[in-house]
């Protein structure tokens, strides 16, 4: 094992808590749901950027480049100046939902540049502009965009032009579980000197204002020499930190600089504070010059050492800090600080070479290595009791009444206090259960049993209903995503398998039991008619629709999705694939897998309309699935949309193995018995008639008749195949818009490849063209599934028209080429996902430096979207390795 394995089974076998300390803080606690106190649900408005530097948060902490413990007591992270801005640099500014011409938006650089499973190395870069950060232009100039033009960025406003920035390099190395070494590089990138404030921040999350608490914590100095100062942190349930801070730099007259992380009152509220010192304490001291805003006593529970740093042309400043729970030691930023840096960055070295041991580029290391680092950064603290958040804290006022049976009203039963993995620490701070489960695929290359803890956490009674439904996201708990969480224990369960040689059975079990509770939820809630087709509402695709899914349809009517039936098609068959490897064990789930069996039988038949009186959403002339709309006075049609909804029914697909099937008699037995005597279920699907190679057994939707159809149409670059993968909609709606009238109202879609041009779900996000790897990491899955069955003698036409015949095992390696080429240079040195950005696509110090963006223009490959959603876009990591 490398070192960095060795630690996490230390940390695992609970040997040493190497993970108590991490990257856990948030990159926005501002304008979230759980610092939101209004009547009337507007979290934006209520907690904005403005307030951040001078309001105490209850629920969190937020930072740049920021560390904190498991359960954020004591938090670290940098803040800067730069003797322009009129506001201390301590959190990463960005544009709420109705700021945006596109919704919400982060206006920084900043990049994740390595991180490690137990972060015993961490190294996080942030480029901050010589020039008054330009705060009024970027809120202006979004605001005065429409929906049809680009974002305006922070690159556009000028300020890096001429190289006029610094780098900020933050790395953490632990020398101990407790020991944590921070090394500071300041790169001057501009050609004339400058001044930067450097304001290296320790703080207590606040705990202490919103109930009687018997204890508060403290900062306070405790030593001070000729090679550093020392700050001794107590809480009373993490115990004793002391912060080292090299002297070198440091401000003589105030080198530290206290205050409380308490609300300033009178600047917000006009009324008194409950402190003379407040969290905007250090920014008024240095930025407005009040030099009674710090403590002159210097305790407190905020301190930041104050560095003044003269960085000449090109030149490179270093300051060095170690947060340890050692109060002693003689020489802390000698050798020994060097020696350790350097071996934990060559351990990291080792372990990511340990998880591609195979030849890759040396770009292609570069991509992987930071697809990883953006999992591991995206790692916080998330905590959200909602009863406490509905009824209001002991020591304030009780919260508006309306709240009582607004927002997340109905899930009472929720206290959540982890490290989750979050999909953007800045757009989207926090948890979404689908996109979770596509996190979980590279976390489970590098880290399986945090993977498993977070499928684990996800299905607990403190997250999961009472009633089975698991919970979307904090701005909705209630709203319905696609059910892909057995899909993800299995993968999880199978990676670790392969990767690592263990068969954590204990961990399917658990999880698949809880599923069960979810799947019965489902088909208890979303099958309006009992038939086995399946509403949902929008399911996490936003914008796909002709209409808002999510709300009541025109005419009172209701959908049968194809989409939805189609997630309950692979749910069962996800089940049933977890049944049939816990049956092994124990023959009491042969029968739970022949449960499973019979529902996807069912499902599937549905979908094709057999029954009496039933509606396919099948169109055999287009030889493609649709939604169906049904109205009141019981008419229907098609709603003739192309769009990845209808190639969803690929995903329900599956493979019975010869041997396993020999295992199970029970069983099989009954699997036979269905496929003898129940043609009214099987015919029109592919359902385990013929072998294929091997002697394997298939089960899906689709059958021989319809697979090459919904091939020919996905591989066809006049409609869904992209250069960069698989478009969410058709181009062939870019000349043929899809329209309905109802009662005199047009609903149309249009192939939209870039950013949406309409408000629907917050305009932040496009389903309508675009390309998203959620969905064509699932497709690439289920193409490999199918090649199981048929092999090598079954091919395809690809791309569409082109004579070019492949095995579905080439196609599938294709469209990993196809999406990997989004993020690789390519022979002009270009990477897709920066457009016609010149700086990303020429400057040394740029240009490999990866953004993983939320989705990617359906033509061209550019980024869009949130730009650190590292999240499931971090699944290129899995991609790469295929590809290598």
């Amino acid at each position: 094992m490398t070192p960095e394995e060795v630690r996490l089974q230390e940390d695992l076998n609970r040997v040493a808590y190497w993970k108590r300390w991490g990257p856990y803080l948030s990159e926005r606690q501002w304008g979230t749901v759980r610092e939101d106190y209004s009547p009337d649900g507007s979290a934006w408005d209520f907690f904005p950027h403005d307030h951040a530097r001078s309001r105490a948060y209850r629920w969190g902490e937020d930072g740049i480049a920021g560390i904190s413990d498991t359960h954020q007591r004591l938090c670290f992270a940098i803040a800067l100046w730069n003797g322009e801005d009129p506001i201390l640099k301590e959190r990463l500014f960005g544009l709420t939902g109705s700021e945006g011409n596109h919704g919400e938006d982060v206006k920084e650089y900043y990049f994740y540049l390595d991180n490690t499973p137990t972060h015993s190395y961490m190294k996080y870069l942030y480029k901050y502009p010589h020039q008054s950060f330009p705060y009024a232009q970027l809120l202006e100039e979004n605001c005065r965009r429409g929906k049809q033009e680009p974002e305006f960025e922070l690159m556009d406003t000028g300020v890096f032009d001429q190289d006029r920035y610094f780098d900020v390099f933050v790395e953490y190395a632990k020398g101990s579980p407790e020991d944590i070494l921070i090394q500071i590089n300041i790169v001057n990138r501009g050609d004339e000197a400058k001044t930067l404030h450097l304001l290296p921040t320790l703080w207590f999350r606040n705990i202490w204002s919103w109930r009687f608490e018997p204890e508060k914590p403290l900062l306070k100095v405790s030593k001070t020499d000729t090679q550093s100062q020392m700050i001794e942190a107590y809480h009373p349930t993490l115990g004793t930190r002391w912060l080292y801070c090299q002297n070198a730099e440091m401000q003589v007259d105030m080198p530290l600089l206290f205050t409380e992380n308490e609300t300033n009152c009178e600047r917000l509220f006009g009324t008194s504070s409950v402190s003379n010192y407040a969290k905007d304490g250090i920014n008024d001291y240095l930025v407005q010059g009040q030099k009674t805003a710090v403590n002159p006593e210097q305790t407190g529970t905020k301190v930041s050492p104050h560095y003044v740093l003269t960085i000449a042309a090109y030149e490179t400043k270093t300051v060095r800090l170690r947060l340890s729970d050692a109060s002693d030691l003689s020489d802390p930023f000698g050798d020994e600080f060097d020696a350790t840096l350097q071996l934990r960055q060559r351990e990291a070295d080792e372990f990511y070479h340990r998880i591609t041991p195979f030849p890759l580029s040396e770009d292609m290391r570069n991509v992987q290595r930071q697809a990883f680092a953006g999992m591991l950064w995206n790692k916080q603290f998330y905590y959200y009791v909602v009863e406490d958040w509905l009824n209001g804290d002991p020591t304030g006022p009780p919260p508006p009444e309306p709240r009582q049976n607004g927002r997340n009203s109905d899930w009472l039963h929720i206290f959540n206090d982890d490290i989750l993995s979050m999909p953007d620490k800045w757009e989207y701070p926090w948890f979404a259960a689908w996109d979770l489960a596509f996190h979980l695929i590279p976390l489970a290359m590098i880290d399986p049993d945090f993977a498993k803890r977070q499928l684990q956490r996800l299905t607990r009674e403190w997250y999961m209903h009472p009633n089975g439904q698991l919970p979307a996201y904090e701005w909705a708990l209630s709203d319905v995503n696609p059910p892909v969480q057995a899909w993800a224990a299995w993968r999880v369960y199978k990676m670790e398998q392969k990767m690592y040689g263990r068969s954590d059975r204990k961990f399917l079990e658990r999880v698949f039991q809880k599923l069960l509770l979810n799947f019965t939820w489902w088909v208890n809630r979303k099958d309006v008619g009992g038939k086995n087709i399946f509403q949902g509402g929008f399911l996490g695709l936003d914008n796909i629709g002709v209409f808002d899914r999510s709300s009541p349809l025109p005419r009172g009517g209701y959908l049968e999705q194809a989409d939805a039936t189609s997630w309950m098609a692979m749910y069962c068959m996800n089940m049933l694939t977890i049944a049939v490897e816990l049956a092994e064990a124990d023959s009491v789930y042969e029968d739970i897998a022949s449960k499973f069996f019979e529902h996807f039988l069912r499902i599937a038949s549905a979908m094709d309309g057999i029954g009496k009186d039933a509606l396919t959403l099948w169109d055999e002339d287009d030889g493609f699935y649709y939604d169906a709309m049904n109205f009141p006075d019981g008419k229907h049609c098609l709603v003739k949309v192309r769009s990845i909804v209808g190639l969803i029914p690929l995903f329900a697909v599956g493979i019975m193995e010869p041997e396993m099937l020999e295992k199970l008699s029970g069983f099989r037995q009954r699997t036979e018995w269905f496929i003898q005597n129940r043609h009214d279920l099987t015919s029109g699907i592919a359902c385990m008639q013929r072998e294929g190679v091997a002697e394997r057994r298939l089960l899906a939707i689709l059958d021989r008749e319809k697979f090459p159809r919904i091939l020919s149409r996905m591989l066809d670059e006049a409609e869904f195949l992209s250069p960069y993968g698989i478009r969410a909609v058709s181009k062939f709606h870019a000349e043929h818009p899809y329209i309905l009238n109802v009662d005199g109202q047009e609903y149309r879609v249009d192939y939209e490849p870039a950013e949406s041009s309409t408000a629907l779900f917050g305009g932040n996000s496009n389903w309508r063209g675009p390309i998203w790897f959620p969905i064509n990491y699932l497709i690439i899955e289920s193409l490999h599934t199918f090649h199981q069955y048929f092999g090598d003698d079954y091919k395809v036409e690809c791309p569409t028209g082109s004579g070019q015949m492949m095995t579905l095992l080439e196609v599938a390696t294709e469209l990993a080429h196809r999406l990997s080429r989004i993020f690789l240079q390519n022979p002009s040195g270009f990477r897709p996902v920066y457009g016609g950005n010149q700086l990303f696509q020429t400057d040394p110090h740029w240009q490999n430096l990866i953004l993983f963006h939320e989705y990617f223009h359906g033509d061209n490959g550019t980024g869009l979207g949130a730009s650190h959603q590292t999240g499931w876009t971090g699944l290129i990591a899995e991609l790469l390795q295929q590809c290598g």
